[in-house]
């Protein structure tokens, strides 16, 4: 069953954020666009990579009210230690979710079972807690947080023009279509 369309399932879990231990539930996601962004493990070697990318696109992101939620399957204090010990992630200035009771990557349909690690997952989250898009790579194919900022304008347009959609490749400021018995067979 896809998520799409659906709203995120209730969870407690302790994060790491800028110097302190808070914690998260899906009432934060809540108002507000949230991106939340699984990855394997902390300590890794593509995972940084991403990880640095959503940093350096941090300040766009916020700038479209979006909030940004790592998530692993390590506990908050490892990313505590991995943000101490790693020039790449002491830079991070979003939320770092720990899941080591797998909570959060079942709930959102990620977890490798057999590795107790998640998927490297995102999923776009409305103000309303609804799930608007989902992207899943294997392990080994890292993401790239220009493409996740297009979907969120794209996203973020819909919602804001119910009546018209986002074709491909689209940017913002690009024209839309309007869904019409008139479009049938012509595009």
């Amino acid at each position: 069953m896809s998520l799409i369309g659906t709203e995120v399932k209730p969870f407690k879990a302790q994060a790491y954020h800028n110097g302190k231990f808070i914690e998260v539930t899906e009432a934060d996601f809540k108002g507000k666009w949230s991106v939340v962004f699984f990855y394997p493990a902390d300590f890794t070697f593509v995972c940084p990579t991403e990880l640095e990318d959503l940093q350096n696109n941090y300040e766009t992101l916020k700038s479209l009210g979006v909030e940004v939620y790592a998530v692993s399957t390590d506990t908050h204090y490892t990313h505590k230690a991995w943000h101490d010990s790693s020039e790449t992630i002491k830079k991070i200035t979003y939320v770092m979710i720990g899941d080591p009771s797998h909570t959060l990557s079942r709930n959102f349909d990620v977890l490798i079972e057999a590795d107790g690690l998640a998927d490297r997952g995102t999923f776009i989250i409305d103000p309303d807690g609804v799930i608007q898009a989902v992207e899943i790579n294997a392990g080994n194919i890292g993401r790239d947080a220009n493409v996740l900022i297009n979907k969120i304008k794209a996203a973020q347009y819909v919602r804001n023009n119910p009546d018209e959609v986002c074709p491909a490749k689209w940017k913002e400021g690009a024209a839309t279509l309007k869904p019409s018995l008139d479009l049938v067979g012509k595009i």
